[in-house]
């Protein structure tokens, strides 16, 4: 139930909808006045969700800043979230635009910083059945060298709570010593960190990669010249807070 409500929930904190469900309104409104607040409301929420330094701004106060982990540094496992791959009609995988994850999981285990990489991800499709992403990225891995042995595969999970608890069970029954390095997008982490606390990990190190937002020097077109795609953007980063809120809610973080 969780999972079909969270669905359902996201479709509804798009900024984009916000916006065009206001702008409709004002013209099904009989009161003039409404009208205009209603137009002046929406003219307001498209500036706000379309600056690109107001964007930057909030991402960077978010997510967590980059880290360096030493090579050779030995750490038993690394838990990679899904999360950056999808499937066509045909069932053939091909990488998203969170693809960073893949790239930098794939150096820490060549340059030794971890020994085994635990995939941990199913399909998140609630009306489409598809293959888990987990297998897709572990075939992605043994063609980049990674050997077969080192990596875990858990394909059940759907969403950010059960990677924690079913990655936790393989740990667990494997008997794998921390501490875990946990990979996942910098806009990510926060929410993840705090839901992988709350499942018993005791000693996890957090590697963000996937930065969608990195400090950048002024540009002065940035502060008055609105970017439409940012709507996407604004989309994951509200579904990041309204996330962790319901985890925290429900006890899950």
């Amino acid at each position: 139930m969780f999972f079909v409500l969270s669905k359902i929930l996201f479709f509804l904190i798009d900024p984009l909808t916000w916006i065009l469900v206001l702008f409709i309104w004002s013209f099904f409104s009989k009161s003039v006045l409404r009208k205009k607040r209603l137009r002046i409301i929406s003219f307001v929420l498209f500036i706000i969700f379309t600056n690109p330094f107001l964007f930057n701004k909030i991402v960077l106060s978010y997510q967590p800043k980059p880290i360096t982990l030493k090579d050779s540094s030995g750490y038993g496992v690394g838990i990679l979230l899904g999360g950056m791959s999808y499937y066509d009609k045909h069932d053939r995988g091909f990488f998203g635009e969170n693809a960073d994850r893949f790239i930098q999981t794939a150096n820490l285990y060549h340059t030794r910083v971890i020994k085994k990489i635990i995939i941990s991800g199913g399909s998140g499709k609630l009306m489409v059945n598809e293959p888990d992403e987990a297998s897709f990225l572990a075939r992605e891995f043994i063609r980049n060298g990674v050997k077969k042995e080192d990596i875990i595969v858990e394909r059940r999970s759907r969403n950010t709570y059960e990677n924690a608890v079913f990655s936790k069970g393989i740990i667990d029954s494997l008997q794998i010593s921390g501490p875990y390095v946990l990979i996942t997008s910098a806009i990510h982490m926060p929410r993840s960190a705090a839901v992988f606390k709350k499942a018993g990990y005791k000693d996890i190190i957090k590697y963000p990669c996937d930065f969608s937002e990195f400090e950048k020097k002024l540009e002065p077109r940035s502060l008055y010249i609105p970017e439409a795609s940012l709507f996407r953007d604004w989309r994951a980063l509200i579904k990041e807070w309204v996330g962790l809120m319901a985890y925290k809610l429900s006890g899950k973080a």
